[in-house]
């Protein structure tokens, strides 16, 4: 694969370079685990891309090394370290504008400096050989002030005061803020803490506050407050009471269902026709109900019965709505 031969070269330059008076060709054959036909075509590929590489023979035997002037670089990561990194970039493309994708952009630059031209040139073709693509999500560029400032009163333990958009009205409140965590999930980033408002736990979507205010009054986190415990009845954001959902999905579509995690309850169980079963402990709200719908005539909940009550009604008002004029 692509990927192993560039990271089994970038093994060979290191190797090379530890290497003050050479090393024999059976020798790198062993260390890399491979013939030494692949470490002939690795060399001239090297040598190829402006590598130094130079050879003598000595007693009968050619020993191959870097030039004397050639540096490695100081940045003291693996291969693999390097790749994750610039793969993480990627990753963080749906954050494209704010200081977390910022961030490590600018860290992966100080590390491409550090580490020459040659084997910066040679580190950009692992990019060519891996690609992430973010997928759905939202844009965050216009909010990183808001980013900002939350994550400085999360650090800080301060009282924010937010203008924040409910997404089912498109009201626009001001209220207090005890941010507790900042958290991405499925293409959006979102905040949860003790609304002043409300005097609750609740979470908020990042991308719909407005006019952030850091205040000097500080907060302690509540001692009951268990992130994970509270989450872990999610199917997405919200936070629901859990309850016992099978959802049958047809043969179409049953080693999609089963090759994914949907939810850290989920058991899978195999159904008459090739059909699965997918077994959940989660709510039962908005972001399930419009999970299945995606499904179309694939997915078939068999319980709880007004969940599946529900998913029938939302089916007969979009057939309605084609049928109509």
């Amino acid at each position: 694969m692509r990927g192993d031969q560039l990271a089994r070269q970038w093994r060979l330059i290191q190797r090379l370079a530890r290497s003050r008076y050479g090393v024999g060709l059976d020798e790198i054959a062993a260390d890399l685990d491979c013939t030494r036909r692949t470490i002939y075509r690795d060399l001239d590929a090297l040598m190829y891309a402006g590598f130094p590489v130079t050879s003598e023979k000595r007693d009968n035997r050619v020993y191959y090394r870097l030039l004397e002037d050639f540096q490695l670089g100081d940045a003291p990561f693996t291969p693999d370290e390097l790749l994750a990194l610039a793969f993480s970039e990627d990753v963080l493309q749906a954050l494209e504008g704010t200081v977390f994708h910022d961030s490590i952009r600018s860290a992966l630059a100080k590390i491409r400096a550090s580490l020459g031209p040659d084997l910066a040139a040679f580190l950009s073709r692992f990019r060519d050989a891996f690609q992430v693509m973010p997928g759905p999500h939202k844009q965050y560029a216009e909010v990183r002030d808001v980013i900002r400032t939350l994550n400085e009163a999360v650090l800080e333990r301060r009282t924010v005061r937010i203008a924040y958009t409910t997404a089912r009205t498109g009201e626009t409140a001001t209220r207090s803020l005890d941010p507790y965590r900042v958290w991405y999930r499925s293409g959006a980033l979102y905040v949860i803490g003790h609304d002043h408002k409300r005097d609750e736990i609740r979470t908020f979507a990042i991308d719909r506050i407005r006019e952030p205010v850091l205040t000097e009054d500080a907060f302690e986190v509540a001692e009951d407050f268990d992130f994970d415990a509270l989450t872990a009845g999610s199917f997405g954001v919200v936070a629901e009471a859990p309850e016992s959902v099978c959802i049958r999905f047809g043969q179409r579509r049953a080693l999609y269902v089963q090759e994914h995690v949907w939810h850290e309850s989920q058991r899978v169980t195999p159904a008459d026709g090739g059909a699965v079963d997918l077994h959940l402990q989660v709510g039962t709200g908005d972001e399930l109900r419009q999970w299945i719908l995606s499904f179309g005539a694939d997915a078939l909940v068999l319980a709880p019965d007004h969940l599946r009550k529900e998913v029938a009604r939302e089916l007969d008002a979009a057939r309605a709505r084609y049928e109509g004029p």
